[in-house]
């Protein structure tokens, strides 16, 4: 998957732009706030629909605007593409292929792309909650209907955690309402729970080789999907009641705390390196090797399950990479293209197809 252009219209502090890119490596490079990171956030929302950087779409109007517009045309398998999305107002715009979509889920999944951004960083050190974000993001753009169910999944929790928090008060509750809010989670956990399953079964494979020659052979990355059901299950209905024998089990617990305590909310991704917890005891640059391996493996398991590699977005994290790890990224791109922001030019001297200079939300290029 290569981009071909991205166009944008009072896009954060974006007036107008009109950007080529090659198919190597493109560079965005200029000072801080002046509109690199505001071109990759362009780019990924067609990605995921939504921003990585703000919740509502009336963030992203420029200031004095009224709406914003993006478009976006790139190169798949399929050919030629085109996708648009504009927003004024109350009022939204989708496109694909020049053709009007309503619902934002038919745009997702037809352009791919891997974001690395500064807060992947805490991937490692952070909570479990950064992780289980990485794996939502991940297997959507793998398994065509893990949104779906991730998203009915969530407003069945909504619903049992506001019936539980009513039990907590006392007050009096019909209890077929809470069983049936139980069965419609633990249906959906299930399909979640195999999705995840396979992804990191998928994704060691790769991260694991990965990191192994990033580092000379000297570490070793181990991944496991924790859940509140044994690891290892392949039966759909037998995970459906597993998850509804813990979701009853549980109920006093869950009553007295006043939230359900056990589900794919709830679940982690537990990454060792050399056998130990990352988490404890994995160094400031043995976490920057994971999180890079984690992102390249991120694009590797959508090569293998979609049959083409996504478009590879790293703002402003080459500059937290040692010269070895800079190297390895920019050198082993191989069918890759990949969108680089930074400030410093500098970083990535003979490796670059494409630089962009960025100032104030102009964009000037010029190809090596």
């Amino acid at each position: 998957m290569i981009i071909k252009r991205f166009k944008a219209e009072n896009f954060r502090n974006i007036e107008k732009c009109d950007i080529e890119f090659s198919p190597g490596v493109n560079l965005l490079y200029g000072k801080n706030a002046q509109g690199k990171t505001n071109v990759v956030e362009g780019i990924y929302y067609f990605s995921r629909g939504k921003s990585f950087r703000g919740r509502e779409d009336k963030e992203l109007v420029r200031f004095g605007s009224e709406g914003f517009r993006i478009h976006l045309e790139y190169r798949s398998d399929m050919g030629d593409e085109s996708l648009e999305y504009a927003m004024f107002g109350k009022e939204r715009l989708r496109k694909k292929n020049d053709y009007k979509i309503s619902k934002v889920t038919e745009m997702i999944g037809s352009f791919k792309a891997v974001l690395f951004y500064p807060d992947d960083l805490g991937l490692v050190k952070d909570g479990p909650e950064e992780r289980r974000g990485f794996l939502n993001v991940a297997a959507s753009a793998c398994y065509a209907p893990y949104i779906k169910y991730y998203s009915d999944y969530k407003k069945a929790l909504e619903n049992r955690n506001c019936i539980l928090k009513m039990m907590q008060k006392g007050l009096p509750i019909d209890m077929r309402e809470i069983e049936s809010w139980s069965d419609s989670m633990a249906e959906y956990a299930s399909h979640i729970y195999l999705f995840r399953e396979d992804y990191v079964r998928r994704l060691t494979k790769y991260a694991g080789a990965i990191l192994k020659e990033i580092s000379d052979g000297g570490e070793e990355l181990g991944l496991s999907y924790e859940s509140s059901v044994a690891p290892g299950m392949t039966d759909r209905q037998a995970v459906k009641e597993e998850y509804r024998r813990i979701l009853t089990s549980s109920l006093d617990r869950e009553i007295a705390a006043g939230v359900t305590l056990f589900g794919p909310h709830r679940d982690d991704l537990e990454i060792k390196i050399n056998g130990k917890s990352a988490r404890s005891f994995a160094s400031q640059g043995q976490q920057r090797s994971i999180v890079l391996a984690l992102k390249l493996s991120e694009g590797e398991v959508i090569k293998e399950m979609c049959g083409e590699y996504p478009v590879f977005l790293f703002d402003d994290v080459l500059s937290e990479l040692d010269e070895r790890r800079r190297k390895y990224v920019l050198s082993e791109i191989g069918e890759r293209q990949i969108i680089i922001t930074c400030c410093d030019r500098g970083e990535c001297v003979g490796f670059t197809d494409n630089e962009i200079e960025v100032s104030g939300g102009r964009y000037v290029s010029s190809y090596r």
